[in-house]
């Protein structure tokens, strides 16, 4: 059974022109040029202190590329895309297109999550209506399991602009991010951290007690130990401290919160 949403909450940008590739190789902290073989890549653009911004899907377009983002972060994508523009030969704006995410076998047009395989298929389409007919309807809610299932960050939820670091994220286990590709907008960070030092801070996965919402703080013995994000039942991501945290006794509210394997 093929089951299908239209990801509303998606805008989908276009970057053409002659100098399309090489322009988000530049930028971008994964390599556009496995697009050459892959249908798409999934990759975030940094601040010049490494820190997190934007995180998107690129997708091989005869037109350029397609890029699928967030819908509130669109327009500042376009608008920092835009300001590294200079010279380059490059047109960046809004594709008539609409994303669709699903599970099952992945139809023609598709392509599985470049993230996890467990997520997932993805499209970028025209019509999402047209897309899905014949196919079951999915629950978001389905979707979001998976997601903290598989400690998958989310724009706005975990992933924080100006705040994140993509390593701490996962970005590495997510297939987000290379280290061969060569220099791109906070680089020189993002790989001192990858072999300079140890990560003491990041996302995990935890069991959850009790009734509390995202973003409250977590406390070991009353000292901060990270924040909670994503929940889902009893599963929920957390940005932790590893060292508190792995000590054991977190509470979130007053709700007791544990470490997952």
């Amino acid at each position: 059974m093929t089951e299908a949403l239209h990801a509303t909450d998606r805008t989908v940008l276009l970057v053409s022109g002659e100098d399309t590739r090489d322009f988000l190789q530049g930028l971008v902290s994964n390599d556009v040029r496995r697009l050459d073989k892959e249908p798409a890549v999934y990759a975030a653009l940094l601040s010049p202190q490494g820190k997190y911004l934007f995180d998107f899907f690129l997708v091989a377009s005869p037109e350029g590329v397609l890029v699928d983002v967030a819908t509130d972060r669109a327009q500042a994508l376009g608008q920092r895309l835009s300001m590294y523009r200079l010279r380059a030969k490059v047109a960046i704006g809004l594709a008539e297109r609409q994303v669709v995410v699903g599970l099952g076998d992945v139809p023609g047009g598709a392509f599985a999550d470049p993230r996890d395989a467990g997520l997932g298929w993805r499209a970028v389409v025209e019509d999402a209506g047209v897309f899905m007919e014949g196919m079951e309807t999915l629950d978001p809610e389905v979707m979001l399991a998976r997601r903290v299932e598989l400690c998958v960050p989310e724009s706005g939820a975990e992933l924080q602009p100006d705040e994140s670091y993509i390593l701490e994220q996962g970005f590495e286990r997510l297939h987000g991010v290379d280290f061969r590709k060569g220099c791109y907008v906070g680089q020189e960070v993002t790989a001192r951290m990858k072999h300079k030092t140890e990560l003491r801070k990041g996302l995990a996965r935890i069991e959850v007690e009790g009734d509390v919402a995202p973003g409250t703080p977590i406390e070991v013995d009353g000292k901060p130990v990270g924040t909670l994000h994503s929940v889902q039942g009893r599963q929920g991501l957390a940005y932790l401290r590893f060292d508190r945290a792995e000590k054991g006794g977190m509470t979130a509210a007053g709700v007791g919160l544990r470490l997952r394997g």
